[in-house]
């Protein structure tokens, strides 16, 4: 195994609970694992936060939900499961045979449901993002009626922010008004959800849309819930405007990913590393040469030239610079100033001293992207 990933389940503790006590102790976290538990693992991270107090779990298919399920069984533990990304009949099955929670926007939905009645469901509705749930207004109370007249039973009405981060948003606020009106239509349909959700981890690390939410879930007689993804990792978007973030400052990133060192070599002035020769040694040099590349997740904008550094990994504590272009699957770096560096020395190739943030600003991208884009077969 020359390039591996380890996960402190510590962390990943540390960082639920943290997210606990910023929700506050009447609201209710909902863990998510979806996209493979943001490259950490699913099957790996559903066990340490269940044993947290996760309750509830975020997935996105039936699929990894049904693997979570088997995953959580083996421990010996249970917990709520919700397909956040939609479902499709050939779904269904697994759907009732593993327990999910299915997110329904469509009367497509509640028709492929219909026949398993009392089958607990969360009603997504669009209120601004333009991807999935349905619309207020009358296409959301002739979906309410059908959810009654099929016998499914809503459990939870939610929507999503699309600028959650951004302090005096007006997107935010013209979703947030929409939202109220969702949760008097759903009053007037004579519903009682279990829950009320709308909160991503920004919105909960952002104090100005925190409180709302638990102020519209005690007007339906619902629980707030929030759904937090990146912070559970380690991670937060950063807060636009003039506010101090809530969770940013107290989370640990989670996953480490390591390489070892296959070999090291000396190079001279004017020798050249890479495909394109685009980085010249122009000085004697010593190079370590890591077995790892972009066909693992290393991004490839994370290369360098002589003119433009790039991105680092950390050996023996110390960074060691990139060189040249980073290939599919081996990285060379410059350990000139590490002189201790033998083959077989674990480089930290994301952790600590080079976080996802890192890799991310010299991707130009976000940090979602560089934990996501780890290969799973790392």
């Amino acid at each position: 195994m020359n390039n591996w990933i380890e996960l402190s389940a510590e962390r990943l503790t540390a960082n639920l609970r943290v997210i606990q006590t910023v929700a506050g102790l009447d609201t209710t976290v909902l863990a998510v694992i979806k996209a493979n538990a943001y490259g950490h693992g699913a099957e790996d991270c559903a066990p340490i936060l269940v044993r947290a107090g996760a309750t509830w779990l975020g997935v996105t298919c039936a699929n990894e939900g049904a693997r979570v399920r088997l995953a959580l069984a083996a421990a010996g533990l249970t917990a709520e499961i919700l397909i956040m990304s939609g479902f499709l009949p050939a779904d269904v099955a697994a759907i009732h045979q593993h327990s999910l929670t299915p997110v329904v926007w469509s009367q497509e939905h509640v028709a492929w449901l219909a026949g398993y009645p009392a089958t607990r469901v969360h009603l997504e509705v669009d209120t601004g993002m333009g991807r999935q749930g349905v619309t207020p207004g009358p296409e959301l109370d002739a979906l309410l009626a059908e959810l009654a007249a099929a016998g499914l039973v809503a459990d939870g009405i939610f929507t999503h922010f699309c600028s959650s981060e951004v302090t005096g948003s007006p997107l935010t606020h013209l979703q947030q008004q929409r939202f109220s009106g969702v949760v008097a239509q759903v009053q007037a349909a004579g519903l009682c959800p279990t829950y009320l959700h709308a909160a991503n981890s920004s919105a909960l690390d952002n104090p100005e849309a925190a409180a709302w939410l638990a102020r519209l879930a005690s007007r339906l007689g619902a629980h707030p819930m929030v759904r937090t993804g990146l912070s559970l990792y380690g991670y937060a978007l950063p807060i636009e405007g003039a506010v101090t973030a809530r969770l940013r400052p107290l989370l640990q990133p989670v996953l480490t990913w390591k390489a070892h060192v296959l070999s090291v070599r000396s190079l001279a002035a004017g020798d050249t590393v890479g495909y394109n020769a685009i980085f010249t040694a122009e000085r004697e040099m010593r190079v370590a040469l890591l077995p790892v590349g972009y066909a693992d997740g290393l991004r490839r904008e994370l290369s360098a030239t002589n003119a433009k550094p790039g991105g680092w990994v950390m050996l023996h504590g110390v960074r060691a610079a990139i060189l040249g272009r980073i290939s599919m699957n081996l990285t060379v770096v410059d350990v000139t100033d590490i002189p201790s560096v033998q083959a077989g020395d674990e480089a930290i190739v994301l952790g600590d001293g080079i976080t996802a943030d890192d890799h991310a600003a010299l991707a130009r991208t976000i940090s979602y992207e560089i934990l996501c884009g780890i290969h799973p077969c790392v």
